[in-house]
Protein backbone atom coordinates (compact mmCIF):
# COMPACT_ATOMS: atom_id res chain seq x y z
CA UNK A 1 0.00 0.00 0.00
CA UNK A 2 2.72 2.32 0.73
CA UNK A 3 4.28 1.36 -2.33
CA UNK A 4 1.92 3.63 -4.00
CA UNK A 5 2.64 6.44 -2.04
CA UNK A 6 6.02 6.80 -3.79
CA UNK A 7 4.74 5.99 -7.00
CA UNK A 8 2.70 8.55 -6.99
CA UNK A 9 5.24 10.75 -5.94
CA UNK A 10 7.83 9.72 -8.07
CA UNK A 11 5.16 11.08 -10.98
CA UNK A 12 4.48 14.08 -9.36
CA UNK A 13 8.09 14.48 -9.41
CA UNK A 14 8.76 13.50 -13.15
CA UNK A 15 5.76 15.76 -14.03
CA UNK A 16 7.46 18.69 -12.23
CA UNK A 17 10.66 19.12 -13.53
CA UNK A 18 8.95 18.02 -16.92
CA UNK A 19 7.21 21.60 -16.33
CA UNK A 20 10.01 23.27 -15.15
CA UNK A 21 11.47 22.63 -18.36
CA UNK A 22 8.58 23.84 -21.07
CA UNK A 23 8.97 26.66 -17.99
CA UNK A 24 12.62 27.63 -19.20
CA UNK A 25 11.52 27.06 -23.18
CA UNK A 26 8.82 29.40 -22.95
CA UNK A 27 10.80 31.97 -21.38
CA UNK A 28 13.61 31.66 -23.71
CA UNK A 29 11.31 31.83 -26.54
CA UNK A 30 13.00 35.39 -27.58
CA UNK A 31 16.33 34.62 -27.02
CA UNK A 32 18.72 34.70 -29.85
CA UNK A 33 19.92 31.13 -30.69
CA UNK A 34 18.57 29.45 -27.76
CA UNK A 35 17.01 25.50 -28.53
CA UNK A 36 14.50 24.17 -26.51
CA UNK A 37 14.49 21.13 -24.47
CA UNK A 38 12.99 17.91 -23.57
CA UNK A 39 12.54 15.76 -20.62
CA UNK A 40 12.54 12.24 -21.34
CA UNK A 41 10.55 9.72 -18.77
CA UNK A 42 11.79 6.42 -17.84
CA UNK A 43 10.15 3.88 -15.45
CA UNK A 44 11.58 2.57 -12.16
CA UNK A 45 12.56 -0.80 -12.23
CA UNK A 46 9.87 -2.60 -11.22
CA UNK A 47 9.06 -5.16 -7.72
CA UNK A 48 8.83 -8.86 -8.83
CA UNK A 49 5.90 -9.82 -6.63
CA UNK A 50 6.16 -13.99 -8.13
CA UNK A 51 8.97 -15.05 -10.29
CA UNK A 52 7.72 -14.41 -13.67
CA UNK A 53 8.07 -11.91 -16.13
CA UNK A 54 4.32 -11.01 -15.72
CA UNK A 55 4.23 -10.65 -11.89
CA UNK A 56 6.13 -7.29 -12.04
CA UNK A 57 4.45 -3.83 -10.28
CA UNK A 58 5.73 -0.72 -11.48
CA UNK A 59 7.55 1.44 -9.19
CA UNK A 60 7.00 4.62 -10.86
CA UNK A 61 8.35 6.93 -13.59
CA UNK A 62 11.67 9.49 -12.91
CA UNK A 63 13.50 11.75 -15.94
CA UNK A 64 15.94 9.78 -17.54
CA UNK A 65 17.88 12.68 -19.64
CA UNK A 66 16.89 16.51 -20.82
CA UNK A 67 17.89 16.71 -23.98
CA UNK A 68 17.98 19.73 -26.31
CA UNK A 69 16.68 20.03 -29.59
CA UNK A 70 19.66 21.43 -31.98
CA UNK A 71 16.66 21.82 -34.90
CA UNK A 72 17.31 24.95 -37.10
CA UNK A 73 15.67 27.83 -35.99
CA UNK A 74 13.90 30.60 -38.28
CA UNK A 75 16.22 33.78 -39.50
CA UNK A 76 15.36 37.20 -38.50
CA UNK A 77 17.04 39.93 -41.06
CA UNK A 78 18.95 42.77 -39.42
CA UNK A 79 21.22 44.19 -42.09
CA UNK A 80 23.99 44.32 -38.83
CA UNK A 81 27.09 43.20 -40.84
CA UNK A 82 28.23 41.41 -37.37
CA UNK A 83 24.80 39.92 -37.36
CA UNK A 84 25.43 36.31 -38.11
CA UNK A 85 23.65 33.01 -38.30
CA UNK A 86 24.43 29.42 -38.89
CA UNK A 87 22.18 27.94 -42.10
CA UNK A 88 23.02 24.30 -41.23
CA UNK A 89 24.91 22.43 -38.84
CA UNK A 90 27.64 23.99 -36.61
CA UNK A 91 28.56 26.67 -33.31
CA UNK A 92 30.78 29.91 -33.33
CA UNK A 93 33.40 29.47 -31.14
CA UNK A 94 34.54 32.14 -28.44
CA UNK A 95 36.74 32.57 -25.95
CA UNK A 96 37.40 34.52 -23.08
CA UNK A 97 40.28 36.64 -23.07
CA UNK A 98 41.74 34.98 -19.64
CA UNK A 99 41.58 38.38 -18.03
CA UNK A 100 38.82 37.07 -15.04
CA UNK A 101 39.93 33.14 -14.98
CA UNK A 102 42.79 30.81 -15.30
CA UNK A 103 41.42 28.33 -18.07
CA UNK A 104 40.81 30.99 -20.85
CA UNK A 105 38.42 28.53 -21.41
CA UNK A 106 35.99 27.89 -25.29
CA UNK A 107 32.33 27.87 -25.55
CA UNK A 108 30.37 26.95 -28.57
CA UNK A 109 27.00 29.30 -29.23
CA UNK A 110 24.54 29.17 -31.92
CA UNK A 111 23.90 33.02 -31.00
CA UNK A 112 25.67 35.40 -33.48
CA UNK A 113 24.72 38.51 -32.34
CA UNK A 114 28.09 40.04 -32.24
CA UNK A 115 29.92 43.36 -32.29
CA UNK A 116 33.36 45.23 -32.59
CA UNK A 117 34.74 46.32 -29.84
CA UNK A 118 36.97 49.67 -28.88
CA UNK A 119 40.11 47.64 -29.43
CA UNK A 120 39.06 45.56 -32.42
CA UNK A 121 38.04 42.66 -31.41
CA UNK A 122 34.67 40.84 -32.01
CA UNK A 123 32.81 39.69 -29.04
CA UNK A 124 30.10 38.38 -27.67
CA UNK A 125 27.44 41.11 -25.99
CA UNK A 126 29.14 39.30 -22.44
CA UNK A 127 32.65 40.22 -24.11
CA UNK A 128 33.64 36.96 -25.24
CA UNK A 129 35.94 36.73 -28.15
CA UNK A 130 34.96 35.01 -31.24
CA UNK A 131 37.65 32.37 -32.82
CA UNK A 132 38.99 32.22 -36.39
CA UNK A 133 41.76 32.76 -38.58
CA UNK A 134 43.49 35.48 -39.47
CA UNK A 135 45.23 36.78 -42.89
CA UNK A 136 49.34 36.19 -42.29
CA UNK A 137 49.19 39.66 -44.56
CA UNK A 138 46.53 41.91 -43.82
CA UNK A 139 48.63 44.70 -45.91
CA UNK A 140 48.51 42.56 -49.35
CA UNK A 141 45.84 43.49 -51.76
CA UNK A 142 44.16 40.47 -52.19
CA UNK A 143 44.05 36.66 -50.11
CA UNK A 144 43.38 33.50 -51.85
CA UNK A 145 39.96 32.76 -51.79
CA UNK A 146 40.35 29.87 -50.06
CA UNK A 147 40.05 28.84 -46.41
CA UNK A 148 42.24 30.31 -43.93
CA UNK A 149 44.55 28.20 -42.18
CA UNK A 150 46.67 28.34 -38.67
CA UNK A 151 45.95 28.68 -35.40
CA UNK A 152 42.58 29.71 -34.09
CA UNK A 153 42.94 32.94 -32.41
CA UNK A 154 40.86 35.78 -31.43
CA UNK A 155 39.44 37.78 -34.55
CA UNK A 156 40.63 41.66 -34.82
CA UNK A 157 39.15 44.11 -37.02
CA UNK A 158 42.18 46.01 -38.31
CA UNK A 159 40.89 49.87 -38.88
CA UNK A 160 44.33 51.70 -39.65
CA UNK A 161 45.05 52.94 -42.36
CA UNK A 162 45.61 51.32 -45.75
CA UNK A 163 49.16 52.21 -47.23
CA UNK A 164 50.01 54.11 -50.59
CA UNK A 165 51.24 51.97 -53.03
CA UNK A 166 52.92 53.70 -56.14
CA UNK A 167 51.93 52.08 -59.52
CA UNK A 168 54.89 49.60 -61.45
CA UNK A 169 52.61 48.01 -63.90
CA UNK A 170 49.71 49.41 -66.03
CA UNK A 171 47.49 46.64 -68.32
CA UNK A 172 45.66 48.11 -70.86
CA UNK A 173 43.96 46.41 -73.67
CA UNK A 174 42.69 48.58 -76.82
CA UNK A 175 41.56 48.18 -80.03
CA UNK A 176 43.53 50.05 -82.67
CA UNK A 177 41.45 51.18 -85.93
CA UNK A 178 43.47 49.28 -88.66
CA UNK A 179 42.10 52.12 -91.15
CA UNK A 180 44.22 54.72 -89.17
CA UNK A 181 46.37 57.03 -91.57
CA UNK A 182 49.94 56.19 -91.48
CA UNK A 183 51.90 59.46 -89.61
CA UNK A 184 55.63 60.23 -90.54
CA UNK A 185 56.07 63.67 -88.21
CA UNK A 186 57.60 63.48 -84.95
CA UNK A 187 55.57 63.51 -82.25
CA UNK A 188 55.84 66.73 -80.00
CA UNK A 189 53.62 68.47 -77.52
CA UNK A 190 52.68 72.31 -78.05
CA UNK A 191 53.81 74.89 -75.57
CA UNK A 192 50.70 74.47 -73.29
CA UNK A 193 51.62 70.63 -72.79
CA UNK A 194 48.38 69.51 -75.15
CA UNK A 195 49.12 66.73 -77.87
CA UNK A 196 49.24 69.20 -81.33
CA UNK A 197 45.38 68.81 -81.46
CA UNK A 198 45.63 70.87 -84.83
CA UNK A 199 47.70 68.58 -86.32
CA UNK A 200 45.48 65.47 -86.70
CA UNK A 201 48.38 63.82 -88.86
CA UNK A 202 50.62 64.09 -85.36
CA UNK A 203 49.12 61.47 -83.15
CA UNK A 204 46.10 58.54 -84.42
CA UNK A 205 44.45 58.27 -80.74
CA UNK A 206 44.85 58.93 -76.86
CA UNK A 207 44.26 57.57 -74.43
CA UNK A 208 44.14 58.55 -70.27
CA UNK A 209 44.38 56.92 -67.14
CA UNK A 210 45.39 57.56 -63.20
CA UNK A 211 48.34 56.27 -61.45
CA UNK A 212 50.28 56.48 -58.38
CA UNK A 213 53.36 57.89 -56.85
CA UNK A 214 55.28 57.01 -53.54
CA UNK A 215 52.79 58.87 -51.35
CA UNK A 216 49.40 57.83 -53.03
CA UNK A 217 49.22 61.08 -54.86
CA UNK A 218 47.35 60.71 -58.54
CA UNK A 219 48.83 61.23 -61.55
CA UNK A 220 46.95 61.46 -64.70
CA UNK A 221 48.73 59.97 -67.89
CA UNK A 222 47.94 60.35 -71.67
CA UNK A 223 49.37 57.86 -73.98
CA UNK A 224 49.36 58.64 -77.64
CA UNK A 225 48.98 56.37 -80.54
CA UNK A 226 50.94 56.96 -83.46
CA UNK A 227 50.60 54.42 -86.70
CA UNK A 228 53.97 54.81 -88.19
CA UNK A 229 53.78 51.77 -90.80
CA UNK A 230 51.69 48.96 -91.51
CA UNK A 231 51.04 47.18 -88.83
CA UNK A 232 52.88 49.22 -86.54
CA UNK A 233 52.45 51.69 -83.87
CA UNK A 234 54.09 53.88 -81.58
CA UNK A 235 53.23 55.18 -78.31
CA UNK A 236 54.00 57.86 -76.53
CA UNK A 237 53.41 58.82 -73.00
CA UNK A 238 52.89 62.41 -71.61
CA UNK A 239 51.54 63.22 -67.81
CA UNK A 240 51.41 65.85 -65.04
CA UNK A 241 54.31 66.19 -62.88
CA UNK A 242 52.57 67.31 -59.71
CA UNK A 243 48.69 66.44 -59.18
CA UNK A 244 47.80 70.45 -58.90
CA UNK A 245 49.56 70.67 -62.59
CA UNK A 246 47.23 70.16 -65.54
CA UNK A 247 50.03 70.58 -68.30
CA UNK A 248 51.62 67.74 -69.54
CA UNK A 249 55.19 66.84 -69.90
CA UNK A 250 56.42 64.38 -72.36
CA UNK A 251 58.33 61.62 -71.34
CA UNK A 252 61.97 60.76 -72.80
CA UNK A 253 62.36 60.81 -75.98
CA UNK A 254 63.76 57.04 -75.85
CA UNK A 255 60.66 55.61 -73.35
CA UNK A 256 58.15 55.10 -76.40
CA UNK A 257 56.85 51.27 -76.76
CA UNK A 258 56.30 49.93 -80.27
CA UNK A 259 53.02 47.31 -81.10
CA UNK A 260 53.76 45.46 -83.86
CA UNK A 261 50.39 43.16 -85.62
CA UNK A 262 50.20 40.13 -87.87
CA UNK A 263 47.90 40.58 -90.87
CA UNK A 264 45.11 39.11 -88.65
CA UNK A 265 45.47 42.44 -86.30
CA UNK A 266 46.70 40.37 -83.41
CA UNK A 267 49.42 41.65 -81.30
CA UNK A 268 52.75 39.97 -82.34
CA UNK A 269 55.02 42.43 -79.71
CA UNK A 270 54.50 45.27 -77.35
CA UNK A 271 58.50 45.52 -76.25
CA UNK A 272 61.64 44.73 -77.53
CA UNK A 273 63.32 41.24 -78.12
CA UNK A 274 62.38 38.37 -80.70
CA UNK A 275 61.76 35.21 -78.74
CA UNK A 276 59.39 34.63 -75.54
CA UNK A 277 62.56 34.56 -73.25
CA UNK A 278 63.70 38.10 -74.23
CA UNK A 279 60.75 40.03 -74.87
CA UNK A 280 60.11 43.01 -72.47
CA UNK A 281 57.99 46.04 -72.44
CA UNK A 282 59.91 49.09 -71.65
CA UNK A 283 59.82 50.75 -68.19
CA UNK A 284 58.73 54.33 -68.92
CA UNK A 285 60.48 56.68 -66.09
CA UNK A 286 58.43 59.84 -64.48
CA UNK A 287 59.46 62.27 -62.78
CA UNK A 288 56.52 63.69 -60.38
CA UNK A 289 56.94 66.71 -58.01
CA UNK A 290 56.12 67.49 -55.04
CA UNK A 291 59.00 65.30 -52.75
CA UNK A 292 58.02 61.68 -54.05
CA UNK A 293 60.28 59.51 -55.57
CA UNK A 294 61.87 60.32 -58.46
CA UNK A 295 62.14 58.74 -61.55
CA UNK A 296 59.56 56.31 -60.71
CA UNK A 297 59.58 54.08 -63.65
CA UNK A 298 56.24 52.08 -64.60
CA UNK A 299 55.96 49.28 -67.48
CA UNK A 300 52.84 49.02 -69.69
CA UNK A 301 51.19 45.69 -70.90
CA UNK A 302 49.26 45.44 -73.72
CA UNK A 303 48.94 41.72 -73.40
CA UNK A 304 50.44 38.30 -74.07
CA UNK A 305 52.00 38.71 -77.34
CA UNK A 306 52.38 36.07 -80.00
CA UNK A 307 56.04 36.77 -79.30
CA UNK A 308 55.54 35.81 -75.40
CA UNK A 309 53.62 32.66 -76.35
CA UNK A 310 49.83 33.91 -76.47
CA UNK A 311 47.42 33.78 -79.14
CA UNK A 312 47.58 37.69 -79.54
CA UNK A 313 44.36 37.55 -80.02
CA UNK A 314 42.39 37.88 -76.71
CA UNK A 315 44.61 41.14 -75.61
CA UNK A 316 45.14 44.88 -77.86
CA UNK A 317 44.12 43.94 -81.66
CA UNK A 318 44.20 46.34 -84.52
CA UNK A 319 40.64 45.65 -86.00
CA UNK A 320 38.79 48.05 -88.75
CA UNK A 321 36.62 49.32 -85.96
CA UNK A 322 36.63 52.68 -84.09
CA UNK A 323 39.83 52.95 -81.64
CA UNK A 324 38.94 52.54 -78.24
CA UNK A 325 40.00 51.33 -74.80
CA UNK A 326 38.69 47.53 -73.57
CA UNK A 327 40.13 47.56 -70.45
CA UNK A 328 42.76 49.38 -68.10
CA UNK A 329 44.25 48.31 -64.86
CA UNK A 330 46.83 49.42 -62.59
CA UNK A 331 48.39 47.91 -59.40
CA UNK A 332 48.58 51.34 -57.77
CA UNK A 333 46.29 53.09 -54.67
CA UNK A 334 46.01 56.28 -52.82
CA UNK A 335 45.78 55.75 -48.70
CA UNK A 336 42.50 55.01 -47.60
CA UNK A 337 41.20 54.53 -43.98
CA UNK A 338 38.91 51.78 -43.22
CA UNK A 339 35.20 51.84 -44.23
CA UNK A 340 32.95 48.58 -43.54
CA UNK A 341 33.50 44.72 -43.23
CA UNK A 342 31.42 42.42 -44.75
CA UNK A 343 31.58 38.51 -44.08
CA UNK A 344 30.72 35.98 -46.82
CA UNK A 345 29.01 32.33 -46.01
CA UNK A 346 31.76 31.08 -45.79
CA UNK A 347 32.88 33.31 -42.77
CA UNK A 348 35.48 35.47 -44.61
CA UNK A 349 35.82 38.95 -43.63
CA UNK A 350 36.68 41.50 -46.17
CA UNK A 351 37.64 45.29 -45.43
CA UNK A 352 36.94 48.05 -46.98
CA UNK A 353 39.09 51.21 -47.25
CA UNK A 354 38.05 54.33 -48.72
CA UNK A 355 40.14 54.35 -51.58
CA UNK A 356 38.46 51.58 -52.86
CA UNK A 357 40.69 48.41 -51.73
CA UNK A 358 39.24 45.28 -50.18
CA UNK A 359 41.02 42.75 -47.69
CA UNK A 360 40.26 39.46 -46.70
CA UNK A 361 41.73 39.99 -43.45
CA UNK A 362 40.43 36.61 -41.61
CA UNK A 363 37.77 34.02 -41.40
CA UNK A 364 35.53 32.45 -38.96
CA UNK A 365 35.61 28.96 -37.60
CA UNK A 366 32.92 26.76 -36.54
CA UNK A 367 32.98 23.68 -34.57
CA UNK A 368 30.55 20.36 -34.59
CA UNK A 369 30.26 17.55 -32.26
CA UNK A 370 29.38 13.98 -32.60
CA UNK A 371 27.01 13.99 -29.96
CA UNK A 372 25.74 18.07 -28.96
CA UNK A 373 23.20 16.46 -27.07
CA UNK A 374 26.27 16.13 -24.24
CA UNK A 375 27.05 19.76 -24.20
CA UNK A 376 26.78 21.44 -21.25
CA UNK A 377 24.92 24.75 -20.90
CA UNK A 378 26.88 27.22 -19.42
CA UNK A 379 24.30 30.63 -19.55
CA UNK A 380 24.48 33.05 -21.63
CA UNK A 381 23.66 30.99 -24.56
CA UNK A 382 26.72 29.08 -24.09
CA UNK A 383 27.94 24.96 -24.04
CA UNK A 384 31.17 23.67 -22.77
CA UNK A 385 32.65 20.35 -24.06
CA UNK A 386 32.11 17.85 -21.57
CA UNK A 387 33.24 13.76 -21.88
CA UNK A 388 29.15 13.09 -23.41
CA UNK A 389 29.94 15.54 -26.26
CA UNK A 390 33.53 14.44 -26.87
CA UNK A 391 35.75 17.31 -28.61
CA UNK A 392 34.93 19.84 -31.00
CA UNK A 393 35.68 19.30 -34.83
CA UNK A 394 36.87 22.40 -35.88
CA UNK A 395 36.95 24.09 -39.67
CA UNK A 396 35.36 26.82 -41.43
CA UNK A 397 31.74 27.40 -42.67
CA UNK A 398 31.06 24.86 -45.69
CA UNK A 399 33.46 22.22 -44.98
CA UNK A 400 33.38 19.12 -43.00
CA UNK A 401 29.57 19.13 -42.44
CA UNK A 402 29.52 22.42 -41.00
CA UNK A 403 26.56 25.21 -42.12
CA UNK A 404 27.26 28.16 -44.36
CA UNK A 405 27.20 31.71 -42.31
CA UNK A 406 24.19 34.08 -43.44
CA UNK A 407 25.34 37.62 -42.32
CA UNK A 408 23.09 40.80 -40.98
CA UNK A 409 20.81 37.24 -39.57
CA UNK A 410 20.04 36.29 -36.41
CA UNK A 411 18.71 32.49 -35.71
CA UNK A 412 15.40 33.05 -33.67
CA UNK A 413 15.01 30.52 -30.83
CA UNK A 414 13.19 27.33 -31.79
CA UNK A 415 10.67 27.28 -29.35
CA UNK A 416 7.32 25.66 -30.74
CA UNK A 417 4.72 27.76 -28.07
CA UNK A 418 2.28 25.91 -29.47
CA UNK A 419 3.44 22.44 -28.54
CA UNK A 420 5.20 23.83 -25.77
CA UNK A 421 1.44 24.49 -24.07
CA UNK A 422 0.68 21.24 -24.94
CA UNK A 423 3.61 19.61 -23.43
CA UNK A 424 2.30 21.98 -20.20
CA UNK A 425 -1.56 20.96 -19.96
CA UNK A 426 -0.50 17.20 -20.40
CA UNK A 427 2.30 17.28 -17.41
CA UNK A 428 -0.44 19.39 -15.51
CA UNK A 429 -2.77 16.51 -15.54
CA UNK A 430 -0.27 13.85 -15.05
CA UNK A 431 0.60 15.75 -11.92
CA UNK A 432 -3.30 16.51 -11.09
CA UNK A 433 -3.35 12.37 -11.58
CA UNK A 434 -0.37 11.52 -9.43
CA UNK A 435 -1.57 13.66 -7.05
CA UNK A 436 -5.02 12.10 -6.52
CA UNK A 437 -3.01 8.69 -6.43
CA UNK A 438 -1.72 10.11 -3.24
CA UNK A 439 -5.18 11.22 -2.31
CA UNK A 440 -6.70 7.99 -2.79
CA UNK A 441 -4.28 5.64 -0.45
CA UNK A 442 -4.27 7.88 1.73
CA UNK A 443 -7.99 7.52 1.67
CA UNK A 444 -6.96 3.58 1.86
CA UNK A 445 -4.81 4.27 4.94
CA UNK A 446 -7.43 5.89 6.97
CA UNK A 447 -9.71 2.89 5.95
CA UNK A 448 -7.01 0.70 7.50
CA UNK A 449 -6.83 2.46 10.62
CA UNK A 450 -10.31 2.78 11.56
CA UNK A 451 -10.52 -1.21 11.08
CA UNK A 452 -8.31 -0.91 14.79
CA UNK A 453 -11.41 0.78 16.05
Amino acid sequence: MLSSLWTAVSGMNSNSTSLSVVGDNIANMNTTGFKSSRADFGDVLSQAMIGTGGGQVGKGSYVTNIDALFTQGSFITTNNPTDLAIDGNGFFIVKDDGSTTASNSSYYTRAGNFSIDKSGYMVTPSGLRVQGYMASDISSSSVSSTSLSGNLTDIKINMNVSAAKETSNVDWKVNLNSSSSIITAAFTLDSNGDGVNEDPANYNYSTSTTIYDSQGGAHDITAYYTKTADNKWQVHYAYQQSSSSSVLTLASSSATQTLTFNTSGNLVSDGTGTDVSAITEPSITFNFLGGVATDQSVSFNFGTSILQGGSGANTTQQLADSSQVLDVSQNGNSSGTYSSMSIDSYGKITATYTNGLTKVIGQLALARFNNPNGLKKEGANMYGVTPDSGDAIVNTAQTSGLGAIDEGKLEQSNVDLGTEFVIMITNQRAFQANSKSVQTTDELLQDILSLKR
